[in-house]
């Protein structure tokens, strides 16, 4: 299916055949779509370790310190005001000598499962991520049968880095971690450049 990019209102429109939905800067009012959204996959899936979806006023705590830190928290939105997902980068580690990695994660409405809205959620993080001058970006993967995960990040230039075996316990049954990374602007090619925001701890 085919999509053609637009720009409104600062706003990164896609039109695909069901519609058009657009990627943006979460805002507050966001919370509550993206505590549904989330506790959909805490209870139903294996991509998040979490057993019990957070609250309301936890997401957006969350979400607060991870906009302090710098990094950026999207949301997808359909032309009608629906949330068909989100997506936000963190430290991967916050020991000082990774803070040129960062991580990332992206959350999508089931019914939005493989209609592009991960992949341009994912491509505005890789974008946004270098702009900050980080150097990888890692994609922490639960499940190892996570294919569509697995298949989201390695159509983005992610590689498998390596396999976690049955690290966690969940819905009865133990469950493997996959760690796959892309470098950012010249990854290792070369010293990075520092910047303002480090890793304490």
């Amino acid at each position: 299916m085919g999509a053609s990019l637009t720009r409104e209102n600062g706003a990164r429109m896609v039109t695909l055949g069901e519609g058009t939905w657009s990627v943006r800067d979460s805002s507050d009012a966001d919370v509550a779509d993206i505590t549904q959204i989330y506790g959909h996959w805490v209870e139903h899936g294996l991509a998040s370790f979490e057993l019990v979806p957070p609250s309301p006023s936890a997401i957006a705590q969350r979400r607060l310190s991870i906009l302090a830190d710098g990094f950026p928290y999207l949301v997808a939105v359909e032309s009608a005001g629906g949330l068909l997902g989100f997506a936000y980068a963190s430290w991967y580690r916050t020991r000082p000598a990774y803070r040129f990695a960062c991580e990332d994660s992206v959350y999508v409405l089931p019914m939005a499962v493989r209609r592009g809205v991960g992949r341009r959620l994912l491509d505005e993080l890789v974008c946004r991520c270098t702009a900050m001058e980080f150097r990888l970006m890692v994609a922490v993967i639960g499940d190892s049968g996570n294919a569509p995960s697995i298949k989201l990040h390695r159509s983005a230039g992610f590689e498998m880095a390596g396999v976690l075996p049955s690290i966690g316990w969940k819905h009865g049954r133990w469950v493997d971690t996959v760690l796959m990374a892309r470098p950012l602007g010249v990854g290792n090619h070369g010293p990075p450049v520092e910047r303002g925001r480090l890793g304490q701890n």
